[in-house]
């Protein structure tokens, strides 16, 4: 893989990763653009020990183009994209309206006594996964979801060595269900400056475990567990197994681990990045085959923090749709967005079984 890194117009970075070391990635950004816009601000929310990111400038971003405006395809002619070249096999750009940036302004201290504010230090970055603007993920060929990957082992190093960022989230939305902004096939990247709460907690029953345990890794004796029962497994190779989760939350919600304990995606060895893409792409297309139409889905990586608790988590990607049925979709309603009480309408057992069939 080719890795050749230039700058935008506005000063943004942008990579290409190219399958081929002879590609030529010499194309200038001519277009004129203003300057990116400065750091969202964080607010801390003590009723709940979180931080909340303010970007007011995210109201004005590229929402829903027709396909001849897509800023993500190539620059064709006098058509000028985020991507100067007239074709692309992976590329990773910096978010032109980002939640977090590393432009810091001043901001004040504190909003109450009891709400600090600071900058939304950090990075944000769109995953182009292909040049054309037709495809999906799914129909991507293994070789080029192994490009993907090792993008992504990439950038998450990069960001996890910069000041101030704790933990690298690697992600894909798919379908306007989900809320996609742009229907070109891409993923994102945030390098927060906290860890998450949704990691945090995951953390938490994890060390837990572990000193129950003497040590052992929680994810790990799941996937075990989850591997030895074999209900809830719908595919699995040498090195993978994706498993519909025993309590999962959504309707369809399939998580993927490698069998070998790792923190992050830059730990998987060659072996693993080889075998990561043919299971990949086969459950995909199970979920697009569910109901005979292209599925709408979150794809996220779970990654361990870049400085703390590294020991305690284990890398795996959770896929899963809001999606219950050809004409149904899985509403956030009072129990989930009040409370957080997720009720799921499809039993996780019957959910392995119609992807298994799928």
């Amino acid at each position: 893989m080719k890795r050749t890194a230039i700058d935008l117009a506005d000063g943004r970075e942008l990579i290409y990763f190219d399958e081929n070391d002879d590609a030529v990635r010499d194309q200038p950004d001519r277009r004129d653009l203003p300057p990116p816009p400065p750091a969202s601000q964080l607010r801390y929310d003590p009723l709940t020990d979180e931080w909340v990111a303010v970007a007011v400038h995210r109201q004005t971003r590229t929402f829903l183009p027709p396909a001849n405006e897509c800023p993500l395809d190539p620059s064709v002619g006098d058509r000028l994209t985020e991507i100067p070249a007239p074709d692309y096999d992976v590329v990773v750009f910096e978010n032109r309206f980002p939640s977090l940036s590393g432009r810091v302004a001043d901001e004040p201290g504190e909003i109450t006594p009891f709400t600090p504010v600071r900058p939304g230090l950090g990075r944000c970055e769109v995953v182009c996964f292909t040049s054309d603007h037709n495809a999906s993920f799914a129909s991507l060929p293994p070789r080029r979801v192994r490009t993907v990957l090792d993008a992504l082992a990439d950038r998450t190093e990069v960001l996890g060595e910069l000041p101030g960022v704790e933990q690298v989230f690697c992600f894909e939305n798919r379908g306007v269900e989900i809320g996609v902004t742009l229907h070109h096939p891409h993923g994102q990247i945030y390098a927060y400056p906290f860890v998450t709460p949704r990691t945090r907690a995951l953390l938490a029953a994890a060390r837990r475990h572990a000193e129950r345990t003497g040590g052992g890794n929680l994810y790990a004796d799941v996937l075990a567990a989850e591997r030895a029962t074999g209900d809830r497994v719908v595919v699995e190779n040498d090195h993978w197994t994706a498993f519909v989760p025993a309590a999962a939350r959504w309707p369809f919600e399939v998580h993927v681990a490698p069998r070998r304990v790792v923190p992050d995606i830059p730990a998987l060895d060659d072996d693993e990045r080889e075998a990561f893409g043919p299971l990949y792409l086969d459950l995909l297309r199970r979920f697009d085959g569910l109901f005979d139409m292209p599925m709408p889905y979150i794809a996220a990586w779970h990654q361990a923090p870049v400085r703390i608790d590294r020991e305690l988590g284990h890398l795996h990607l959770q896929l899963f749709s809001i999606r219950r049925a050809a004409d149904k979709l899985k509403y956030l309603a009072g129990s989930e967005s009040g409370m957080g009480v997720f009720i799921n309408d499809i039993s996780p057992e019957r959910a392995a079984d119609l992807l298994r069939a799928a």
